[in-house]
């Protein structure tokens, strides 16, 4: 490799991290903000939030299912147009994920609703596997927005 060439690839780097404008949360800033804990400072944290009172009104008040999860849809997408409004375009040798970032962070507010509705009338068997669910998707979610920063994934109909 020539040095041009190095100079030329360390350029699309620099590039690459610098159209990140505002870095994804991280795994634990998503759970504190669907518990309702410091979501107001990012925008995908808001939405988390707003997901998950979404899903406990569902579960708790069972609330019209038509209504909650078209508004849900409509953040899920919001979600999605903002990620992929900061990320660069994904080379062409990035792997494709299976859902977009919206639809994982609708699954963990889901999961966190699920997970402390465990602890007031699950089993001890059910408990943990809400627990065990909530943490893997949440190591997911991370090791997903990792892999979309350094350009190793990209999003289905992302950039």
């Amino acid at each position: 490799m020539t040095c041009s060439a190095v100079d030329d690839e360390a350029k699309r780097c620099e590039v690459r991290t610098a159209v990140l404008i505002e870095p994804l949360p991280t795994k634990s800033e998503v759970l504190r903000a669907c518990r309702g804990v410091e979501h107001t400072d990012h925008p995908l944290l808001r939405v988390a939030y707003e997901l998950t009172s979404l899903h406990e009104r569902r579960l708790t008040d069972g609330g019209p299912a038509t209504e909650i999860d078209s508004r849900r849809a409509g953040l899920v997408r919001q979600i999605d147009r903002w990620v992929c409004s900061r990320l660069p375009p994904a080379p062409g040798s990035a792997s494709v994920h299976t859902e977009t970032l919206g639809a994982v962070v609708d699954r963990l507010a889901k999961y966190t609703i699920t997970a402390y509705e465990a602890l007031t009338s699950a089993s001890e068997h059910d408990l943990g596997n809400a627990w065990e669910a909530l943490a893997e998707l949440a190591i997911g979610y991370e090791d997903l927005a990792d892999e979309l920063t350094a350009g190793r994934r990209r999003l289905p109909g992302g950039p």
